[in-house]
């Protein structure tokens, strides 16, 4: 054994983990750690009760270690700790599959499985393009992504993202990659509860590319039906209509990203459900295991499924997958996950909160600094003005940390601090994050 890995095992320095999505010397200077977690709450090795107002990263839906998902686990890892699904497969795969299936809107009823959000948005785009040639109609190559859009850090994902910082290094290494403009307009639309009035009619903008490159080329366009990680940015009444409108006309696949919307968090299974718009694939992750077990999983009209099972039955007919896929532990919570929602009525109780919780956090209105706060479901965001001369973040990064210090964990992206509480929240929950966030804006120059 070498001695800086025994001088790691010895200091504990922190200095081993490259952390992801972290400025990495600036947290190892005064670190905030959680050693346990249960229900609404982290706690911190010093022993503080910090409440989750983020639901970990968009994730933990149930609550934490929900004792009837760490029991499924449990027991699983005893049973089935690993079973292959190349060309084999164990039945609690299938079973998940089912159900999710039949949670989902419309004719979305068969689902492949993967293991994060950048997984399965890579495994929809190529399914999309793999779709349109078993089809015959293998000229379809374009993927239209929107401005501002967050889909993951696979290649695929980073390309049809919309967030300039994650696409400088590796967004242009796909090509045939496109955006649509984004539906953020302060001028028209600032402290807008719930869904803005104006902006349906910028979803045409998916018109002016199909002329740029002849809707032809264009395999599918892929949004967020709330946007999360770039702020919170609900869409426009009548946008997505009008997106799946454009997209039937053109023979052009719509693929919403329900990484974050999925499970509860608009206050139905799907933001598909509640938009009463269906796509022709949504992906999924986060909230379908309750973050418990990493998993994901790409949703498809049965159409979709179906023009892959044209050749012979002994070819393999999609030549993509993960080792991970459909892994026991996951399935397993994913079924576990799936009964919690149901037995204690989630997503109804998530639609049932999101008015107090509307009204909480537009109660920030006036308070130094915002500029804009907008919601929709169980999500919602303050965005406040950059400091004068200062890195855009720096504001927002400390109304984080005086969070933090004051016993309420938030999510910062840009100028904004994003809402997106586990569903188990009631109102004094909420009560007690906002009044938080508050004291930070009136502390926090």
């Amino acid at each position: 054994m070498s001695s800086s890995t025994l001088a790691h095992m010895e200091t504990n320095d922190l200095d081993a983990f490259f952390m992801p999505f972290t400025a990495n010397r600036q947290f190892k200077k005064d670190p905030r750690l959680v050693v346990g977690a249960e229900g609404m709450y982290f706690r911190t090795p010093d022993g503080r009760q910090v409440i989750d107002a983020s639901a970990g990263l968009w994730c933990v839906n149930a609550g934490h270690c929900h004792p009837k998902i760490v029991e499924a686990v449990q027991k699983q890892v005893a049973e089935l700790d690993f079973g292959p699904t190349f060309q084999m497969g164990h039945p609690k795969a299938f079973e998940l599959a089912s159900r999710i299936g039949a949670l989902a809107p419309g004719d979305l009823d068969t689902v492949f499985f993967a293991n994060s959000g950048s997984e399965a948005v890579d495994t929809a785009l190529k399914i999309a393009i793999a779709y349109h040639r078993a089809r015959g109609d293998g000229q379809r190559y374009r993927l239209i992504g929107r401005e501002r859009g967050y889909h993951g850090v696979g290649f695929g994902g980073t390309a049809v993202g919309g967030i300039k910082n994650n696409r400088k290094a590796w967004g242009h290494m796909l090509v045939g990659v496109d955006h649509i403009r984004h539906t953020h307009d302060l001028s028209q639309m600032a402290f807008s509860r719930g869904l803005p009035e104006w902006g349906a009619h910028l979803a045409d903008d998916l018109e002016r590319l199909c002329e740029l490159h002849d809707p032809s080329t264009i395999a599918a366009c892929i949004v967020e039906p709330v946007a999360g990680s770039t702020g919170v940015l609900p869409p426009p009444k009548g946008y997505l209509k009008r997106l799946r409108e454009i997209c039937d006309r053109h023979g052009i696949l719509l693929i919403f990203d329900e990484v974050i919307t999925g499970f509860g968090r608009t206050g139905t299974a799907f933001a598909s459900e509640t938009f009463g718009v269906v796509p022709d694939m949504m992906t999924l992750a986060k909230g379908m295991t309750n973050a418990t077990v990493p998993s994901s999983a790409v949703v498809m009209r049965r159409g979709i499924y179906d023009a892959f099972m044209n050749g012979p039955e002994w070819m393999i007919d999609l030549a993509h997958g993960y080792t991970y896929s459909a892994h026991p532990l996951a399935v397993a919570a994913g079924l576990a996950t799936m009964d919690v929602y149901q037995e204690e009525g989630l997503f109804q109780r998530a639609a049932d909160l999101a008015p107090y919780f509307e009204d909480a956090i537009h109660s920030l209105k006036g308070l130094p600094n915002v500029i804009d706060i907008r919601n929709f479901g169980m999500m919602a965001a303050v965005e406040v003005s950059p400091r004068e001369g200062a890195h855009p973040t720096a504001r927002s990064y400390d109304l984080f940390l005086d969070c933090w210090q004051n016993g309420v964990y938030t999510r910062f992206a840009g100028e904004t601090l994003a809402f997106s509480p586990p569903l188990i929240a009631d109102r004094g929950h909420v009560d007690r994050i906002f009044e938080t966030v508050a004291a930070a804006l009136k502390r926090v120059a």
